[in-house]
């Protein structure tokens, strides 16, 4: 079995994926009488002839060490989680390996903070990390097969 190193996110490890959902250092402009700060366009939901749509998923805990043995992708849409509590979360992801996920990597992603997965990326399922939490998801919904689902060799996840 196959061990990897859960490693604290950053935009620049994470940008082969999509991209991470936090403000910027300084706010594109202000809005609501300076009141507000407006971080503009932080990712593009892809959706490919279908609409993007605004869903909460609530998703039970794991712990690490934790045993990834299921990856999935969304060929037609990409898919952000942005998660509505105080506490991290675990994003795992995987290179596409000729149709198939390619070496996975684990990401700590701390509370507060997104990401925006690209059409066609292999990921894990949610995984916050030691209570069950809610998500903010956008993603697409529409005609065609935009899910793909496969078992994996499971690969442990340190921190």
């Amino acid at each position: 079995m196959m061990t990897i190193k859960a490693r604290p996110i950053s935009a620049t490890e994470f940008a082969p994926f999509g991209e991470v959902l936090q403000p910027r250092d300084a706010p594109t402009k202000m809005i609501n009488a300076g009141r507000c700060e407006r971080h503009h366009a932080l990712a593009t939901v892809q959706r490919f002839d279908g609409e993007a749509i605004i869903s909460i998923f609530r998703s039970q805990p794991v712990s690490l060490p934790y045993d990834c043995a299921l990856l999935e992708r969304h060929p037609l849409g990409s898919q952000a989680f942005v998660p509505l509590g105080p506490d991290p979360w675990l994003s795992v992801v995987a290179p596409d390996a000729g149709g198939k996920p390619g070496a996975p990597l684990a990401f700590i992603v701390p509370a507060g903070v997104g990401v925006n997965l690209h059409a066609g990326v292999w990921h894990g399922v949610l995984t916050p990390l030691d209570r069950a939490a809610d998500f903010l998801v956008v993603d697409r919904e529409g005609g065609g097969v935009n899910l793909e689902e496969v078992t994996i060799a499971p690969v442990t996840i340190t921190a």
